[in-house]
């Protein structure tokens, strides 16, 4: 008893011969297809218009498809009937000089054919039990490559040899190359950016070849140039033997989120006013700072400024006059202190405190003072208003005034009190106890 006869299938036979339909149904009885209830098992439609409107109405599980009907012959009979019945198998049955038109029918979509009057009941259950395995093996790979098509991280399939062999349509979104430019080359000469060393590519290769999955993060290249940050992980694909024929890769573009770590790292490190590196990254890059010199037997300075009048600015103007002049204030600085290695943070309120990273001698930072004072010096204008300010300015410097972040920090703060009783508009370098010398 073969597979046909312990289900029971609907057949919908379009063939305007009687005698054909007669062998037919001769034929499925003897295949041990059954009857679904009170029902025989085979639907009749002698014309295509007939069958169109029978395959709608029954929705048989297979359709026999004679190609020579009295209102269609060919391979429009087929097109036809795929049309209205995409998903169900059609076995085509020609005549006996007609297997090339059969050949071309397989090609438009049927799942086998059958040569009238050459073919028994067993020959007949094999050909259908055939035709609905196929068609549920399509339908599942129909089901695969929507969902690859779908997706929103893009997918590579490549040979051994990092040879694309097919892309889906998120790739082509996510580069700009197409499935037709991808296929044949290599990602590598596609996307790569330069951004990742030669070791980066050797370890990926290591691993893949291994036969284990890679995951990793990298900076790729567009059709168009731009750059974009991709997560990525490829996977080796293997035959019964173990032995890898293809890898996988699924790609995604991680650009966005990356974008906003950057932005909320910024924030958490930068003041919101200024956008001057505040009090946390200030302690960071002078705890660098600090490491660095005490290897080279360098020096550092720090200054402590606090900007004399600023009070009633705000008093009498308003905060928002003087968020506009703390900027402004903030610009002023930075541009007397250009070199990369230095760095200007605002402390809070109408504080300030600039780095110097790698002097040659304590007194560079006396030339940079006079600098500061003259730029805090100059009036603002700030809308309407012309605005007078000084700045008075501590300055301790590493190794004389403090070996570590919190002294140098205290020790530039006292400074700066000296200055301020000193008659603001000035800097004093920190000497222990109450010792104040002028610069």
């Amino acid at each position: 008893m073969n597979e046909s006869a312990h289900r029971r299938i609907s057949i919908l036979v379009v063939e305007d011969d009687p005698g054909d339909l007669g062998l037919i149904q001769v034929n499925v009885r003897l295949a041990g297809i059954r009857r679904i209830g009170d029902r025989d098992p085979v639907v009749w439609a002698p014309t295509l218009a007939k069958g169109v409107v029978a395959a709608t109405a029954s929705k048989p599980d297979v359709i026999l498809l004679d190609l020579s009907l009295p209102d269609s012959t060919g391979l429009e009979t087929v097109e036809a009937m795929r049309a209205v019945a995409p998903e169900v198998p059609i076995i085509v049955l020609t005549g006996q000089d007609n297997h090339r038109l059969a050949e071309e029918a397989l090609q438009a979509g049927a799942q086998d054919y059958l040569v009238k009057g050459q073919f028994q009941h067993d020959a007949l259950g094999r050909a259908i039990r055939h035709a609905l395995v196929r068609q549920r093996l399509e339908s599942r790979l129909s089901l695969f490559r929507a969902a690859l098509n779908s997706v929103a991280n893009g997918i590579l399939i490549t040979d051994i040899h990092s040879t694309i062999e097919w892309a889906n349509p998120a790739f082509t979104r996510m580069t700009g190359f197409s499935l037709a430019e991808s296929v044949g080359r290599h990602p590598g000469e596609m996307l790569n950016s330069g951004k990742q060393d030669q070791q980066f590519y050797q370890r990926m290769w290591e691993t893949i070849l291994a036969g284990r999955v890679w995951t990793g993060e990298l900076i790729n290249r567009r059709k168009d140039g731009s750059l974009f940050a991709e997560a990525l992980t490829i996977s080796p694909v293997t035959d019964s033997n173990g032995r890898i024929q293809h890898f996988v890769a699924i790609k995604q573009d991680i650009s966005e989120r990356k974008a906003n770590e950057e932005r909320v790292q910024h924030l958490a490190h930068h003041d919101q006013l200024t956008d001057l590196p505040n009090r946390s990254l200030l302690s960071d890059r002078l705890f660098q700072a600090l490491a660095q010199a005490r290897r080279d037997r360098g020096i550092v300075a720090l200054m402590f400024i606090d900007l004399d009048r600023f009070k009633p600015v705000n008093d009498t103007l308003g905060h928002d006059i003087g968020d506009l002049l703390l900027k402004e204030v903030a610009f002023r600085l930075q541009a007397c202190v250009p070199r990369d290695s230095d760095t200007v943070s605002r402390f809070g309120g109408d504080e300030f405190v600039i780095l110097l990273a790698q002097i040659e001698k304590a007194t560079d930072a006396v030339v940079v003072a006079g600098k500061l004072l003259a730029a805090l010096d100059r009036p603002f204008l700030i809308g309407p208003h012309h605005i007078s300010l000084s700045g008075s300015i501590g300055i301790a410097v590493y190794p004389q005034h403090g070996e570590d972040v919190n002294q140098l920090l205290k020790n530039a703060d006292i400074a700066m009190y000296h200055a301020k009783t000193a008659g603001r508009n000035c800097y004093r370098f920190f000497r222990e106890v109450t010792e104040v010398t002028e610069g």
